[in-house]
């Protein structure tokens, strides 16, 4: 048992993470002796960390076939926990596998067997077809976000994945929603609820509502992002054509900006959380694809431009802002004949005072094409920037390591620089391609 509580320090150590929160611990402690477990828990609690410490302690280094299942509803989650894993530092191979990029590359990095497998319901599925591993071995079922996986649309998937599943003991589902039925398929026998959702947490959540004059709320919305000044924070939208009216708004009047839909290609979608998680952008112009599941640092405002059509979406948008132990504040713009839908609080209207554009330090983002694989680490990567490229540390931003390439942030005014010195460096045994993303 020490053993395990020193395994433990070192995970959270390695995370960051002074102390496990009161539902993380009771949590662990249920799924350690528990076959079938839900809990629910408002977005930003920290689910993730609650579930995967105990699956770790479940998992044997003598078996090489895949021990543990991991089935959520989005690409941008599925990275998000694999990246999670690979942090813990737990000495299990995790792999992510997902729609929009090529089933090749799975098949390389699935050569060796992992012991953690995250992924999309038809991505998943394609891999069971193709008989890529034994399903023989997976123990644990973990359906995360299960109230968007095991919604209509992916219900005959998820039938048929857990349908392969021979040897599963163990089954977790994990939600920031009430009152989603359980389909007969999951096999969920007599369950231990965990319900964290009617806690009375103090979010230090503020709403606070804009009213426009116009119809179109451009001009209010410019008016109020100016206000807000060089902080990061996301502006909702509906539809896809939304984002695409604001995102034009926007560059006329000079707002870096990154935009984020289901419309997009999945390798754009990774490289807007990038800039956005570097500073190259601090807004990130979203549908609720972006309220949850996405890699994304702690929020102090979110603008809802268009109001979400259920208490379910503005819940899990305004969850983007005022995580635990933060605060934050989240925008309803509303035009003055609109009415509120009643599970938005109504609130005394706020005046938005003009204020003139400021001046923020500008970055942006290079791409250099050595990752992981190439065994380069973010320390090579700062050196080669600081040595051969003669910047100061503290003008070196985020470096994101991937596997088969990396991404740094640099200011803005060095960036070209930057590109004609260090372009086609070597980086341990690869010359490295770099340029402006």
């Amino acid at each position: 048992m020490a053993n395990e509580t020193k395994d433990q320090k070192d995970i959270l150590a390695k995370l960051n993470i002074a102390a496990l929160n009161p539902m993380q611990e009771e949590a662990i402690a249920i799924i350690e002796k528990t076959a079938n477990t839900i809990l629910l828990s408002p977005t930003g609690t920290g689910k993730t960390l609650a579930f995967l410490l105990p699956i770790l302690k479940n998992l044997d280094a003598a078996n090489p076939e895949v021990q543990a299942l991991i089935v959520v509803p989005t690409r941008e989650l599925a990275i998000q926990i694999e990246q999670v894993i690979r942090n813990m530092g737990s000495g299990f191979k995790v792999n992510a596998v997902y729609g929009g990029r090529a089933k090749s590359k799975d098949k390389i990095e699935l050569k060796h067997t992992p012991a953690i497998l995250v992924g999309t319901p038809g991505r998943i599925l394609d891999h069971f077809d193709d008989d890529r591993f034994s399903k023989a071995s997976i123990h644990t079922l973990i359906l995360d976000e299960y109230d968007k996986s095991l919604e209509i649309g992916f219900e005959s998937e998820m039938s048929e994945i857990l349908n392969s599943l021979p040897a599963v003991s163990k089954r977790i589902l994990t939600s920031a929603t009430q009152g989603v039925g359980i389909p007969k398929f999951v096999k969920l026998d007599k369950p231990t609820v965990l319900d964290y959702l009617s806690e009375k947490i103090d979010y230090k959540l503020a709403i606070k509502t804009v009213i426009s004059p116009d119809k179109d709320k451009l001009t209010t919305l410019l008016k109020l992002v100016l206000y807000l000044g060089n902080q990061p924070g996301i502006i909702f939208c509906n539809f896809r054509d939304s984002i695409e009216m604001v995102s034009d708004f926007l560059n006329k009047n000079n707002l870096s900006h990154t935009c984020f839909s289901g419309g997009m290609e999945q390798k754009d979608r990774e490289r807007a959380l990038i800039k956005f998680r570097n500073g190259t952008s601090q807004i990130l112009v979203a549908t609720d694809l972006a309220a949850r599941g996405i890699d994304i640092p702690e929020l102090k405002f979110i603008i809802h431009y268009e109001l979400p059509h259920s208490a379910v979406e503005f819940t899990h948008r305004n969850g983007r802002t005022a995580r635990v132990n933060e605060k934050g504040t989240a925008y309803v713009l509303k035009w003055k004949n609109q009415l509120l839908p009643e599970f938005i609080e109504k609130t005394e209207p706020i005046e938005i005072p003009q204020v003139a554009m400021q001046e923020a330090e500008l970055w942006e983002t290079l791409f250099i094409s050595g990752g992981r694989k190439d065994k380069i680490s973010k320390g090579d990567i700062a050196g080669l920037f600081i040595k051969q490229g003669n910047i100061r540390q503290e003008q070196l931003g985020a470096i994101e390591l991937k596997q088969d390439c990396a991404f740094v942030a640099v200011p803005l005014a060095l960036a070209s620089q930057l590109v004609g010195k260090l372009n086609n460096s070597r980086l341990k045994k690869k010359k490295v391609r770099i340029y402006i993303l």
